[in-house]
């Protein structure tokens, strides 16, 4: 039943993927924002029932109609997990500003490649050189794949595996969103907020996250080059500033051989380097240095595609295999 809900959803994103801006968007937006004013006076304390009302609630919500469905009869359980995971897993939050990106690019419209970076990311990229853009771009790609994908993915199968359903998916996508919402209402809106509610929020994605990003680094390595996936893991990680960042950007940087990492640009004034380096929350990736590896080129970035849509048919075969033994027992 899994297998059959990921493939239908991951079918149903690339045929009729949903807007940037959807009615779902708004509604996810406006429910964190309504928990932020309604259960948040400012104490320390708060922060976490804060937490709780945004992200376990919806989980709750989504785990009670799964399992009032599912008892009624299995099909309508395997539809609503269907739909809740066509809103929850897929590409289609990224691959639209990767493609417009690449195309500028190609064309050597850097203006636009910046414009477009920039609204994808609410960052000033104003004085980045062509080089830093793609790199920003392949960083932020890869870090989405593993949010928007395989963590998704790997909450999803794990909770429906015990009985559970989509609630998995929902509680970690709810996770993500919350770990980047109240940074964005800090550092580009300029809104007063909780400090302990935006701490607590990333630690807890970071502890939903940390088995995710690792299977990733790992599926990263098995389908790209194993041995400088394992090295890069091992040797870079630490430089990025999150942990789970760097897990999945030096594995990638090694399955591919390319060089990530690095905050600075060349040209670029220190003020702004530093302005840029905070980004727009939490999910923004910035490293001490850079790994080793050959100099980023525009090819790269289908390289980049290709590593994650076999990492992709790599976890779609697992999930089959143990559906079969599943079956077979």
């Amino acid at each position: 039943m899994s297998l059959f809900a990921v493939l239908l959803s991951l079918v149903l994103e690339q045929l009729k993927p949903l807007r940037r801006d959807s009615r779902v968007h708004q509604a996810l937006i406006a429910w964190v924002g309504w928990s932020g004013r309604n259960f948040d006076a400012g104490k320390p304390h708060h922060a976490a029932l804060v937490w709780g009302v945004a992200v376990l609630a919806p989980t709750l919500v989504v785990l009670a109609v799964f399992l009032g469905l599912q008892r009624f009869h299995a099909a309508l359980g395997l539809l609503f997990s269907v739909g809740v995971l066509y809103l929850t897993l897929g590409f289609r939050p990224f691959s639209h500003y990767v493609g417009r990106i690449r195309d500028c690019l190609e064309r050597g419209d850097e203006a636009g490649a910046r414009a477009l970076l920039a609204e994808w990311r609410h960052l000033d990229t104003s004085e980045l050189p062509r080089t830093e853009v793609l790199r920003h771009v392949i960083e932020h790609a890869l870090l989405s794949a593993h949010r928007h994908v395989f963590g998704v993915l790997f909450w999803y199968v794990l909770l429906s595996t015990l009985g559970l359903g989509p609630a998995g998916a929902v509680l970690y996508r709810m996770a993500e969103f919350t770990s980047r919402y109240w940074g964005f209402r800090s550092r580009t809106l300029g809104e007063p907020v909780n400090e302990r509610l935006q701490a607590t929020s990333q630690h807890l994605f970071e502890l939903v996250d940390h088995v995710p990003c690792r299977l990733t680094a790992s599926g990263f390595a098995v389908v790209g080059n194993f041995e400088e996936a394992v090295n890069g893991w091992r040797r870079d990680a630490a430089l990025w500033t999150r942990p789970n960042e760097g897990v999945v950007l030096a594995s990638a940087a090694g399955a591919l051989g390319v060089q990530l990492g690095g905050q600075t640009a060349p040209g670029m004034s220190p003020d702004r380097a530093q302005t840029f380096s905070r980004g727009s929350g939490a999910d923004f990736a910035s490293a001490a240095g850079s790994t080793p590896g050959v100099p980023l080129q525009l090819g790269h970035l289908q390289n980049v595609i290709a590593l994650v849509w076999r990492s992709v048919v790599l976890w779609l075969l697992l999930l089959a295999l143990l559906t079969v033994a599943n079956l077979l027992g």
